[in-house]
């Protein structure tokens, strides 16, 4: 597996959010720098895990299946990634939020996977 250059260096993460343990994000966002545009929140696997799953919205189940392109982080990383992650972080087990290049987080029904 060829090895992964992340957008931001861990050297260059600022803490922006604690306590929040660990969170699932795609390579769409950790590796191509793109902007979250789905998230939601699920049942923690673990006392480490928030819940928090974040993409950027448009992985397919092809994308998703390869388990290379997504792993868990720190929620505070994915934070450094894309700040506006701050303002859902509070939502309860069960929210779904998505938005687009222009617009703020709408809630959504639920869940798209």
């Amino acid at each position: 597996m060829p090895e992964k250059h992340y957008r931001i260096a861990a050297e260059d993460m600022v803490t922006l959010v604690s306590g929040w343990g660990a969170a699932t994000a795609t390579d769409r966002v950790t590796v191509e720098g793109r902007m979250i545009g789905y998230a939601y929140r699920e049942r923690p696997m673990n006392g480490a895990d928030s819940g928090w799953r974040f993409f950027a919205g448009d992985e397919d189940d092809a994308y998703m299946a390869d388990a290379s392109r997504h792993d868990f982080y720190a929620v505070n990383t994915i934070a450094n990634y894309d700040p506006a992650i701050l303002s859902i972080l509070d939502s309860a087990i069960g929210s779904a939020f998505e938005r687009d290049q222009t617009g703020p987080w709408r809630e959504v029904s639920e869940p798209q996977n």
